[in-house]
């Protein structure tokens, strides 16, 4: 197999968003970005979804669409009995009126089902979102926390691996939601817990990230039940998260994706001996 016939591929209208990772990506994989499939690939952005015959995706491209979508994700992890925080679905803004009615023994949150970094979360209140906000509405019981946290797992090749906690600086404005992109930081937090590797297993099994790349976001009930919130990979309207301060981690996630992503090929890395990033050429 001829590195040639495989590829980091990026192109399309959306492609620009992508870029960095791509190069990223090339050098860790040892390829070149393509703004067309290969026969192997690594899709970050196409404007051709599905791909041609012939051309296959290193993350399975239903499962990028899944992860992208917090609706499609409370059903898998309904469907496959992920342990998660409890979380209902409603086709209208009544039927969510009612539920919150009925349920006054917990608090709630109304997800946006397609966000990033919690863009556009809020908790429950009667005030209805936009006309525009999409149905069916995302409920989740909302895990008040002393200190808010949430802890992420990865997954590369059908094997878990790092073990990261996200949370606010001490003395920093803080937020309901734990996100990187509202000041949340990341840091290094030992060994994931049995309890929480499993968990976390499940989700990316249920979603079908778990053989490719993929990662779980986490978070401990005040019980100590460990839950998991979502799940995340590259490509088409996301991708996960690799500005985590800590460079020795954001490389193991570059060769643990690199590793997985020549075994699926099925052929001897490009490297040799041993991983490391490509140097760049010309």
């Amino acid at each position: 197999m001829a590195p040639s016939d495989c590829c980091v591929l990026c192109g399309g209208d959306g492609a620009w968003a992508f870029e960095p990772l791509a190069r990223e990506l090339a050098a860790a994989l040892w390829v070149d970005v393509s703004p067309l499939p290969g026969r192997f690939n690594y899709v970050l952005f196409t404007d051709t979804v599905p791909i041609p015959d012939g051309c296959a995706s290193f993350v399975p491209l239903d499962a990028i669409a899944l992860a992208g979508d917090k609706r499609r994700v409370a059903e898998a992890f309904a469907r496959h009995g992920v342990p998660s925080p409890e979380t209902h679905l409603f086709d209208t803004w009544d039927a969510v009126q009612q539920f919150r009615a009925s349920r006054v023994d917990a608090e709630w949150c109304l997800k946006f089902p397609t966000a990033s970094g919690a863009s556009g979360h809020r908790m429950l209140t009667n005030a209805a979102p936009p006309k525009w906000w999409p149905a069916p509405f995302v409920v989740q019981e909302f895990v008040r926390l002393e200190r808010p946290e949430v802890y992420r797992i990865y997954a590369a090749g059908g094997t878990t691996f790092g073990w990261m906690a996200r949370r606010y600086p001490t003395g920093a404005t803080t937020s309901p939601w734990v996100a990187h992109a509202r000041g949340a930081q990341y840091e290094r937090a030992g060994d994931a817990p049995e309890a929480a590797s499993t968990v976390a297993r499940a989700a990316l099994h249920a979603t079908g990230l778990l053989e490719s790349f993929g990662c779980v976001d986490l978070l401990q009930k005040p019980t100590g039940e460990w839950v998991a919130l979502e799940v995340g990979t590259d490509g088409l309207v996301n991708h996960v998260d690799r500005a985590l301060s800590d460079v020795d981690m954001e490389h193991e996630i570059q060769r643990r994706i690199a590793k997985a992503f020549w075994n699926w090929v099925g052929t001897a890395p490009p490297w040799g001996a041993s991983w490391r990033r490509r140097e760049a050429t010309g």
